[in-house]
């Protein structure tokens, strides 16, 4: 699959197999963290939205979960409509573009799909958490470790893609604009 030439979209062009190689894990990862401290903003428009229509008058509202839904909803329609469009702000800023196997742009079922994969990121480490009552700190340690673990596991993909990617038949590459630099 990767000796194969790929069109690069509209104009026809064809892009060598090696321009769908993944970025270093270190500059995903890099993008990673960004894309987590650019969530905040999106994270207090909604909740101060979800509040504001919801009329909810104290953080130990009984809506908790309705809110936690919410967000889950905003963030999947936040990355779907800008991975279909090939990057978020974080990928811009790291040279990182999303495409399918074929290296196309993201349709908006795979698009949404990858979105459903990638909590893949955070589910395992919270469900395994769910019975205990740990600390924080504790919390973050096992949490923290898995983002690690499931980071590495990238380096068993034979195209060093994360594992979500593989399987929602999407990658992670090194946008146009950072090859021509």
């Amino acid at each position: 699959m990767t000796d194969a030439p790929t069109s690069s979209g509209s104009l026809g062009a064809s892009v060598p197999s090696a321009s769908l190689e993944a970025p270093p894990l270190l500059r995903r990862m890099a993008c990673w963290i960004y894309e987590g401290m650019l969530m905040f903003a999106v994270v207090f428009v909604a909740g101060w939205l979800f509040s504001s229509l919801g009329q909810v008058r104290s953080g130990m509202d009984a809506r908790r979960p309705l809110l936690q839904a919410f967000l889950f909803v905003v963030f999947g329609i936040y990355f779907t409509w800008f991975w279909s469009r090939g990057q978020t702000l974080a990928m811009k800023t790291w040279n990182i573009r999303v495409v399918d196997r074929a290296g196309l742009p993201l349709t908006q079922a795979r698009a949404l799909l990858r979105y459903v994969l990638s909590w893949l990121w955070f589910l395992p480490p919270l469900v395994a958490l769910s019975p205990f009552r740990l600390t924080a700190g504790e919390d973050a340690v096992v949490i923290f470790g898995w983002v690690a673990v499931w980071a590495v596991a990238s380096r068993f993909h034979p195209q060093r893609q994360f594992w979500h990617d593989a399987w929602a038949g999407t990658r992670l590459v090194t946008s146009a604009t950072a090859r021509k630099g």
